[in-house]
């Protein structure tokens, strides 16, 4: 009997001083249901393979597997609140909430709680302000970056000049689509170009009076800022008035394959700017084969890889475990937290021999995080879609934002943002 109790003993002072396997968590917040179902599921099918691909891969990132916890919003602002309320305490170290809405609710909880959020392409401008938002990052560009670079594209269409010319916004009606207005409103200033708004309501199926509006004002250009299926209705309804769709401009959330494909040969020429390349032709989709789909460990069906928006997922997934990795070297530990997280965020930097190592060499912009710039670089390029192809092509480099338009606006708006909420700037 003694002999028993002496070995439970020791097994017991054995495991005590053994640490369980750390986890690095991941939580995704995810809507595979719902209206905005068809474009939810790709992204999170990219982001939830990358990660799987360096579990299998790598074994995780500097020896610690990754834990993703999937948990589905619906695009729904309180049910998002509710997955990062039932999440955080999971020793989750970033979110990723892919929804404006619920992004402006948890800017505040997520600084309190000391967890990074990243709105990659989306969510408050002017968070790019790290002086002002310390825990939140767009890297690697905004909303407003995208205004700007989809004008200088117009600007290039038109030999150089909009003076005169008039442009359209056909917009979800959220906080979304509103958000590029005022950037659009200053730029029309500057070049003196008609601005007018066209507001599409949640979900987006009725576009007939918008379309018949666009065909009365008979705009140069049209930038839409749609989402879920606005975005296929809308394609449909400017190639049945015969709207010009080189003038058809997307942001880079309208620009998927299922945005395009319903309106068959009519969408071709449909362009939208980009935050990356798209297709299969990277050297780390033959690893993502070998370790993930010959395995059957994909997410979902398996049948968006190398797509618009599965890319988009697969690229947000790179960009926080180059995050992590970049936290893990800074601290010299592998068992990183939220607060060691946001230090790796913070200070991110990808060049193009990074993504090269990486498996994907020319598949965006160099990436350059500080703490004064939490939006990055604020590059995008031009796409266009060929419906006979069923491909999207870049026609532009990366280019960058009007930094003289842009940048006076985020200081403003984060200036107010921060009185508001008596918060002392930072990076001193």
């Amino acid at each position: 009997m003694k002999k028993s109790i002496i070995t439970a003993m020791t097994a017991f002072l054995v495991s005590s001083a053994v640490p369980a396997a750390a986890e690095l968590v991941f939580p995704l917040l995810s809507y595979r249901t719902g209206a905005y179902a068809p474009n939810g599921i790709p992204i999170a099918d990219g982001f939830s393979d990358y990660l799987t691909l360096i579990n299998e891969r790598d074994g995780g990132i500097g020896g610690e597997k990754i834990k993703m916890i999937e948990c589905e919003t619906a695009y729904n602002t309180e049910k998002g609140v509710e997955c990062y309320e039932s999440t955080k305490g999971q020793g989750s170290l970033v979110y990723w909430p892919l929804s404006t809405g619920i992004t402006y609710q948890l800017i505040p909880k997520v600084t309190a709680d000391g967890i990074p959020l990243h709105t990659m392409g989306y969510g408050r401008t002017s968070a790019a302000n790290g002086k002002v938002f310390s825990h939140v990052f767009n890297f690697p560009g905004t909303y407003w970056d995208a205004a700007s670079i989809i004008t200088k594209h117009m600007m290039d269409v038109e030999g150089g000049s909009l003076k005169g010319k008039k442009i359209a916004l056909v917009h979800h009606n959220s906080a979304y689509g509103k958000e590029p207005i005022r950037t659009f409103e200053a730029l029309s200033e500057k070049h003196e170009f008609e601005f007018i708004t066209l507001p599409v309501d949640h979900p987006g199926q009725e576009q007939k009076s918008t379309w018949l509006q666009v065909r009365k004002e008979r705009p140069d250009f049209v930038a839409m800022w749609g989402w879920g299926v606005m975005n296929q209705v809308a394609i449909k309804e400017a190639a049945s008035i015969r709207y010009p769709m080189d003038r058809f401009i997307g942001v880079w959330w309208s620009s998927n394959e299922g945005d395009v494909l319903p309106a068959g040969d009519g969408a071709t020429g449909y362009k939208a700017i980009a935050l990356h390349n798209t297709g299969t032709d990277f050297e780390i989709y033959k690893d993502l084969e070998k370790h993930v789909i010959s395995k059957g460990l994909a997410a979902g069906a398996g049948d968006h890889i190398g797509e618009v928006l599965y890319n988009r997922g697969f690229m947000q997934g790179a960009l926080v475990v180059e995050a992590a990795r970049t936290a893990q070297k800074i601290h010299g530990v592998s068992n990183i937290t939220p607060a060691m997280m946001r230090d790796g965020m913070e200070a991110l930097k990808i060049d193009q021999a990074r993504w090269a190592e990486m498996g994907l060499a020319n598949y965006a912009a160099d990436i350059n995080v500080t703490c004064e710039n939490h939006g990055g670089p604020g590059l995008a390029a031009i796409q266009q879609w060929d419906a006979g192809t069923q491909k999207w092509t870049m026609i532009t480099d990366f280019v960058g934002a009007d930094r003289s338009i842009v940048d006076p606006l985020i200081l403003e708006d984060s200036a107010a943002y921060a009185a508001e909420n008596n918060i002392s700037e930072r990076c001193n």
